[in-house]
């Protein structure tokens, strides 16, 4: 199963050196220790949440701020917001910058949604991440490290995936996000070792594949 990517849209990318404190404090940081802000818009939620993960794998930053907008980005509030802000704070501009190297290679290369029916109708995004960070490893009360499969589709399609990744694969269920999440879809975090995580993957793109081409049934 050979699915096209989606490669998400960048949007704006903006720095902060010195941000003020009332500012880092109302996005979740700490002003003592996150004194730059490097600041992400982009078109696609949950390739932007493994990216910021991946940030912190490469860059003494941490995600102070990542939070998906309400219905997604084809209703976006303006032509640069997309669906989600993703903001990373370090004490040194140098650290934001080599977290922001590392959120846009990832954004460019390897975080996206898939189309499962050749027309964009249906999307899905079948992630394996093979070890990780700091921020999705919070998130998920996970050991850094860890392998995770993060699953997102629509409602229905996302449904019937996450049933066949379960029967398919050795895996335990992290978090179960049924819909409607921000914007509109349904997500599930699986763990396991890693062969399992990518089978499980597999069988869940596979699911969504097979609904999109035969909704009724």
């Amino acid at each position: 199963m050979i699915l096209e990517r989606i490669v998400p849209t960048v949007l704006s990318v903006r720095r902060l050196q010195r941000a003020d404190a009332a500012l880092i404090t109302a996005y979740g940081g700490d002003p003592d220790k996150h004194t730059s802000l490097g600041l992400v818009t982009c078109d696609q939620d949950d390739a932007m949440y493994v990216a910021l993960d991946e940030a912190t794998k490469h860059a003494a930053v941490d995600v102070i701020f990542a939070r998906s907008f309400y219905a997604g980005a084809a209703h976006a509030s303006g032509r640069l917001s997309g669906e989600i802000l993703g903001v990373l704070g370090a004490s040194e501009p140098e650290a934001i910058e080599a977290g922001l190297e590392a959120l846009l290679r990832c954004l460019q290369h390897d975080a996206c949604f898939y189309d499962a029916d050749g027309k964009r109708g249906v999307t899905v995004f079948p992630h394996v991440i093979s070890s990780l960070g700091e921020y999705l490893s919070r998130e998920a009360k996970l050991a850094p490290g860890t392998p995770m499969a993060y699953l997102v589709a629509p409602p229905l399609e996302a449904t019937l995936g996450l049933d066949a990744a379960l029967k398919a694969a050795d895996v335990t269920v992290v978090k179960i996000q049924p819909p409607p999440t921000e914007t509109n879809f349904a997500c599930a975090w699986l763990t396991g070792d890693l062969d399992a995580c990518e089978a499980a993957a597999v069988a869940y793109a596979a699911a969504v594949v097979e609904v999109a081409a035969t909704p009724r049934r």
